[in-house]
């Protein structure tokens, strides 16, 4: 028999588990929705989505630089932290 705290690590894995599936599964459904929505208001023209994926280009790499350095900053301490103690 496993112990108290592995039943509720384990029951915790499986809740989180299924509840991040569960809000993934709705965001990717709300995705999906905005697309052909927005497919129908264009009129099914492909060239719409080929302007906001070049100029969406430049704002991705800028969001990704700024995510970066965001982590870099929080978890900065932390890795050094671990690096001193020999992680």
């Amino acid at each position: 028999m496993i112990s108290i705290l592995a039943q509720e690590r384990l029951l915790g894995f499986a809740l989180g588990s299924v509840s991040m599936g569960g809000f993934v599964l709705h965001q990717r459904r709300s995705i999906y929705r905005s697309l052909a929505d927005n497919d129908a208001v264009s009129g099914g023209a492909s060239f719409s989505y080929q302007t906001s994926e070049t100029t969406g280009r430049g704002v991705s790499a800028e969001m990704a630089h700024v995510w970066n350095k965001a982590v870099d900053e929080t978890l900065g301490r932390l890795v050094v932290y671990l690096s001193s103690r020999g992680w």
